[in-house]
């Protein structure tokens, strides 16, 4: 399918989308741009083959003291032999929907079960988006019968309760999956703010699992969210400046990537407000991109894969503020870098925790015994257990612990060495030669074993953390056994789910990792 888009500002040609090669198309602009009404001439353009899906549409028109008419089966069968029927919002009219084909399968069932009894019931839309609305709110469970639709908690499933009660977020993600699953074959989907009342934390990872659910569809979303917008992997993004309502066009523009300026952050160039983090690894695979988002929810959080890239982008979007006016900064791991270079990077507004590397951070005492409470263990003998353990670890990787962390100090006295400015090949071999001079390896390796050894010498546990560069330092240390859980991922997601609750455990947690980045 082409799609051909609406008209251009000063006569440029319309632009043409293949949506056989990208079905997903996300329109970013700001308020009053005129994003929704660019979306309604698409519509007109594609009448028949567009439905408008509207999380905001699924809250209105709600009756208060009336009870809801899926749950009336005289009003179900009203609505359905045409007869009229009260004004209803989209969420009442898919409900009607998803309840007469419930009705529908079951007779088909029914009959055919009686010619076939190795026969498997059908799988519903119903079936379908309770699947995924209870793996959003997987403390809650949808309980159905022939009459009515419920909710019940996993904690007291016998206890029901009307799906009336469902907060606007509950009922906003039941009717988008809902909303999706009932369009006609091959549609053009047009979803309006697509995020709205939807946790900071499920938006993307919703959205990724409902275009799963209609591939033959296309997907354009209208949103201001830029973060979300630039979660679209696989989108055609257009940046809507303008709409000049008398002549019914548009300034527009499509975005493409800048290989010299990442493209999430140039998205967020076009209006988000919140102040941008950069750290290392990837959104969902790693422990940053799961970690920092909750210890900085104030922050748009942005992986960006290795720590260089991290220095490179956080300096180049602070030297744009006067442009774009949002503070930034970053976040790499210490790894084996000296006070000097912690004390740069901290001048680039980079910060650097107390600790070797991330996963450090989840050794920290205080989130030790956090998780160890929590799991009904005795925090103390799990902290002294853990610490001996770590020390001991320590002491065997020793003499490899103070070779990588001569190694990085030679290599970058070598780097300052030869970038210093040198006018001739006879100066740069004489500079060269005098190197192994300059550079007493021995003493230098020397010095850091004598250092380290001290460390294990007086159980320093903080130091320890601090140098220690270790994966699978967790399991090494048996704190998941201390603790009764299987390994590292468990206890990761032990720390994500306290963090979430957002509760003291979880200031507490925040405040002790603040602390190690150097912030009160």
């Amino acid at each position: 399918m082409k799609l051909v888009l609406p008209k251009k500002l000063n006569g440029g040609a319309s632009e043409v989308l293949d949506t056989q090669k990208i079905n997903t198309v996300v329109i970013v602009g700001a308020n009053g741009a005129g994003k929704s009404s660019f979306a309604k001439e698409l519509g007109n353009q594609y009448a028949g083959h567009t439905e408008l899906i509207s999380g905001v549409s699924s809250l209105y028109l709600k009756r208060e003291g009336e009870e809801a008419p899926w749950n009336n089966l005289s009003f179900l069968q009203s609505a359905l032999s045409g007869n009229s029927v009260p004004v209803l919002s989209e969420y009442e009219k898919l409900m009607i929907r998803l309840q007469s084909e419930e009705f529908e399968v079951a007779i088909r069932y029914k009959e055919e079960s009686k010619h076939n009894r190795k026969i498997l019931p059908p799988q519903t839309k119903m079936d379908r988006i309770q699947a995924i609305w209870e793996r959003v709110f997987p403390h809650n469970r949808l309980i159905r019968n022939s009459e009515s639709l419920e909710l019940a908690s996993v904690s007291n499933l016998v206890s029901h309760y009307s799906a009336e009660r469902m907060s606007d977020g509950e009922r906003i993600v039941f009717y988008l999956i809902g909303a999706v699953l009932c369009a006609p074959k091959n549609a053009l989907l047009i979803v309006e703010e697509p995020t709205l009342l939807l946790h900071q934390l499920i938006k993307n990872s919703l959205w990724d699992e409902i275009e799963q659910l209609r591939p033959d569809c296309t997907f354009v979303y209208l949103t201001h969210d830029v973060e979300f917008a630039a979660s679209r992997t696989f989108a055609q993004r257009l940046w809507i400046r303008a709409y000049f309502a008398d002549d019914q066009v548009w300034d527009y523009e499509l975005l493409e990537s800048d290989e010299s300026f990442p493209e999430e952050i140039y998205l967020t160039l076009l209006g988000s407000r919140k102040p941008v983090l950069f750290i290392e690894g990837t959104v969902s695979n790693s422990i940053d991109g799961r970690l920092y988002p909750l210890i900085f929810p104030n922050y748009m959080v942005k992986p960006m894969g290795g720590c260089q890239r991290v220095i490179e982008t956080t300096k180049a979007f602070r030297q744009l503020k006067d442009f774009h006016t949002l503070d930034s900064m970053g976040i790499v791991d210490r790894d084996r870098r000296t006070r000097g270079e912690v004390e740069y990077l901290n001048e680039q507004h980079i910060l650097v925790p107390d600790v070797a590397e991330v996963e450090n951070l989840l050794l920290l005492e205080p989130v030790i015994k956090v998780v160890a409470g929590k799991l009904m263990t005795d925090p103390d003998d799990v902290f002294y257990e853990v610490k001996e353990n770590i020390i001991r670890l320590f002491e065997r990787d020793l003499d490899e612990q103070v070779l990588l962390h001569t190694k990085h100090r030679v290599r970058k006295r070598l780097e300052i060495a030869v970038n210093r400015k040198i006018i001739s090949k006879e100066e740069l071999s004489d500079h060269i030669l005098n190197l192994q001079e300059s550079i007493d390896v021995t003493a230098l390796y020397d010095r850091l074993k004598q250092k380290f050894s001290a460390y294990i010498d007086n159980k320093d546990y903080k130091l320890i953390l601090r140098v220690y560069n270790q994966k699978g330092i967790i399991g090494q240390s048996r704190l998941c056994n201390l603790l009764g859980i299987s390994n590292k991922a468990s206890y990761l997601n032990l720390i994500i789910s306290i963090l979430k609750e957002d509760k003291k455990e979880a200031e507490i947690i925040r405040a002790v990792i603040k602390q190690s980045l150097g912030l009160n």
